[in-house]
């Protein structure tokens, strides 16, 4: 067994095998078919599952190596893109050097479509494709570790305690500087969990784990040879905003909020189809770092993700509702609001996104959409 078999994404010779695994897997077929025919498949299960194998066993049929996978998923990602978005933009591909290769560290929002989204701007400008790192409280179904392994996943081991989590730390931070030198780009969320409220702060604790194969480095050594850049992902409107209200909500009332099985996966599938509007994907500079402060390093990432996040007209709708509501005070965001020329086709999606939630979680809700306004004005970037 190689070093890095337990948490590393499938190989080009391994590809059949899974694919054979994952088209007998009822689970999985379900979901494809939910994912093709959605209302068909409440209906009549069976048939349509059945049709939803034989689809998948014509689009795979040629399917013998990652590429040929990754050419097959990104047509997913075009049918995703076309049902759930209005716009898909992207800036800063500019500052990318071909021939490099960077650890892409971005803003968490969703899931899968972080990643997702970043990786389709590199497919489609011709670059290396990512490898995505995913944490193993994602992975409860059997085909949802196939299908991440099979998209370049790599495994982190966060269920592991004491001593056996430090080694897999280590052996995961050993495993991203590999995929650096190696050729692969690689792409890690800031922090674990999605930003619930809408704030995107790193963690520093993230930074000190990528650093721990290289101990013989500084930290601001062993961060710069990943070759660090920046990713700001805005969703004019999050798919999963009303599920994070009610884990806020939770939180606020309880002091905890209790997953169950599904919860990951029905966030998964949400992020998928729920409606987002126009996402823009903007690329920042690769860092220059002359610090050995986890925190400062991560002030750095924070900067840049903040300066680049593009605001919508729903951040400032909510911003709006809530300084309406008294409980949002501030002058200068007043006058920011005052002065924005809102659509008023915007005004009434938003109205009709939030027409339906419960009062008890509209206070999250709309703190989730205004907090990257508020934050982008306090720290005198540009709107």
């Amino acid at each position: 067994m190689e070093k890095f078999d337990a948490i590393r994404p499938y190989r080009d010779e391994e590809i059949k095998e899974v694919l054979e695994r994952l088209l007998k897997d009822r689970d999985f077929l379900g979901s494809v078919a939910n994912f093709y025919y959605p209302r068909l498949t409440s209906v009549l299960p069976s048939p349509i599952r059945w049709l939803a194998e034989r689809k998948l066993r014509s689009q795979l049929k040629d399917v013998y190596t990652v590429r040929a996978m990754q050419d097959v998923i990104a047509e997913y990602m075009d049918k995703m893109i076309h049902d759930t978005t209005t716009k898909l933009t992207h800036s800063g591909m500019h500052n990318l050097e071909e021939g490099r290769n960077y650890l892409f560290i971005s803003n968490h929002r969703d899931i899968t479509m972080d990643p997702a989204f970043v990786n389709y701007m590199l497919y489609h400008a011709g670059y290396e494709t990512l490898q995505i790192a995913i944490g193993d409280n994602l992975l409860k179904e059997p085909f949802v570790t196939d299908l991440m392994r099979l998209n370049k996943s790599f495994i982190v081991q966060r269920s592991l305690k004491g001593r056996e989590l430090l080694q897999s730390l280590k052996l995961l931070s050993e495993y991203i500087h590999h995929c650096i030198h190696s050729g692969q780009n690689v792409w890690i969320a800031q922090r674990e969990g999605r930003a619930k409220d809408g704030v995107d702060k790193t963690d520093p604790a993230l930074l000190k784990m990528l650093a721990m194969s290289r101990r013989e480095l500084s930290l601001g050594q062993s961060l710069s040879e990943l070759h660090l850049v920046p990713v700001a992902i805005s969703y004019e409107y999050d798919a999963c905003d009303i599920l994070k209200a009610e884990e806020l909500y939770a939180i606020e009332q309880d002091g905890s909020f209790t997953k169950n099985e599904r919860t990951d996966i029905h966030s998964i599938v949400t992020g998928m189809i729920g409606f987002k509007g126009h996402v823009h994907v903007a690329f920042g500079s690769e860092l220059e770092i002359d610090s050995d402060e986890p925190e400062v390093i991560a002030e750095l990432i924070d900067k840049q993700i903040l300066k680049n996040y593009r605001l919508s007209d729903a951040n400032y709708i909510a911003a709006e509702m809530l300084q309406n509501d008294g409980i949002m005070v501030d002058k200068a965001l007043a006058a920011v609001i005052q002065e924005k020329s809102i659509s008023e086709s915007n005004r009434q999606i938003f109205s009709n996104r939030i027409s339906e939630i419960q009062y008890k979680l509209m206070r999250h809700l709309l703190f989730g959409y205004a907090n990257p306004l508020v934050n982008k004005l306090k720290s005198g970037y540009e709107l």
